[in-house]
């Protein structure tokens, strides 16, 4: 196994790329409300480093989980999944 351990891998639609070597994910969950039982959807933003500066809004990614970047980039670009190839 890795020394690092499990890492948490998450897919996502980029948002934003106005910052130099950073993506805004958003990645969307859906679980039950415990009390009513109905399915709520929940999104979520992920701050994520992308060296090549490759990845434009409207991509699908997948992020991984890293060691703190900066103060808000805790995750890295993984591979683009689909999006405009350039």
């Amino acid at each position: 196994m890795d020394k690092r351990g499990k890492m948490k891998i998450r897919v996502g639609r980029v948002v934003s790329t106005k910052m130099q070597k950073t993506i805004v994910v958003e990645v969307e969950r859906l679980f039950r409300h415990p009390k009513y039982k109905k399915t709520v959807k929940k999104t979520s933003k992920l701050y994520a480093h992308d060296e090549e500066n490759r990845c434009i809004p409207g991509d699908l990614v997948r992020v991984a989980e890293t060691k703190p970047l900066s103060k808000l980039k805790r995750w890295r670009l993984v591979e683009k999944l689909e999006g405009k190839t350039e």
